[in-house]
């Protein structure tokens, strides 16, 4: 198992190896056994003792990642151990022995402690992986395009009413949500309404959705144009009205760096069809704005 070297940790191995081994013959052994550098046991001078040549050991360790992952590798060693033979046989074996006991079970409690950390972190996020996948089934199938042709075709009788209009909001989230399109929901900025955003290719598109059994007239687009054009030069409209445009609105929205593009309900059945998808919609009706000036691009004109 990988051992997360933490300061705490660094302590408890480092009392482990002083407390375990009382020759520094066997010391050296263990530190060999570990995977401490020849080059560096080799600096031990004779006068130098345990807890001086620990302190230069730990103290380089901890400078690399290589360093720590040895402290790691003494710390599953030393929390191994259930006897002491380097204790055995002094005076004060009995108390040599209990604190090394101590300090290796301490040791042990972290390690399981951290163990139980990982293992629980796992779970937590194996848990959220399988909720996710539920949510994304759910919505998936909650969202298909039958399911949003059916949806929209039973918001029809409340057209041009204004629970019809949150209704049509929400749906129309709901669909973008499905095309995975990047977008924002409605928000309010500078006392301003704006019925959302959508990002094609780098572009962000304010929305505006209308939803009424009249068509969007010239005053509309006057009023979306100006909430356009008071955010970064970049930006750009997307205005959806599902009963279609006045010819005064269509002149007014286009003309020479048009900021907007202007869709119908034709251009959302379209889509629900499967004829296209929603963002190469976008990109036709930008490709002919572009190449024309004109903000609309009816459904039967896209092939030419």
């Amino acid at each position: 198992m990988a051992i997360k070297v933490t300061p705490h940790l660094v302590q408890l191995v480092y009392e482990a190896a002083l407390k375990s081994f009382w020759r520094k013959e066997s010391l050296r052994k263990f530190l060999r056994q570990s995977h401490v550098a020849e080059s560096h046991l080799s600096t031990w001078a004779a006068e130098e003792s345990k807890r001086d040549f620990l302190d230069r050991t730990f103290a380089s360790l901890q400078r690399s990642d290589k360093g720590k992952a040895v402290i790691g590798e003494m710390a599953l060693f030393l929390a191994e151990q259930t006897t002491f033979p380097d204790l055995r046989n002094w005076e004060d074996s009995a108390t040599k022995i209990q604190d090394a006991f101590k300090a290796v079970a301490e040791l042990k409690a972290l390690i399981a402690r951290q163990t139980e950390e990982v293992r629980s972190e796992r779970e937590r996020e194996a848990a959220k992986a399988k909720a996710r996948e539920e949510r994304d089934a759910v919505r998936r199938e909650q969202t298909s395009l039958s399911d949003l042709m059916r949806r929209l075709n039973e918001l029809a009788p409340q057209m041009g009413t204004a629970p019809g209009g949150y209704a049509f909001q929400d749906w129309f989230y709901d669909f973008l949500t499905f095309a995975e399109v990047e977008h924002r929901r409605p928000y309010n900025t500078g006392g301003r309404q704006i019925d959302g955003s959508v990002t094609v290719d780098g572009t962000t598109y304010l929305v505006e959705l209308k939803f009424t059994a009249d068509q969007a007239g010239g005053p509309d687009i006057d009023v979306f144009r100006g909430k356009v054009e008071s955010k970064a030069d970049n930006t750009m409209g997307i205005f959806l009205s599902m009963a279609g445009y006045s010819s005064v609105a269509l002149k007014e929205a286009s003309g020479k760096k048009s900021t907007l593009l202007l869709l119908d309900a034709s251009h959302m059945y379209l889509i629900l069809t499967g004829g296209m998808q929603y963002l190469d919609v976008v990109r036709r009706v930008r490709r002919h704005a572009s190449q024309t000036g004109e903000a609309y691009l009816p459904v039967s004109s896209f092939g030419g």
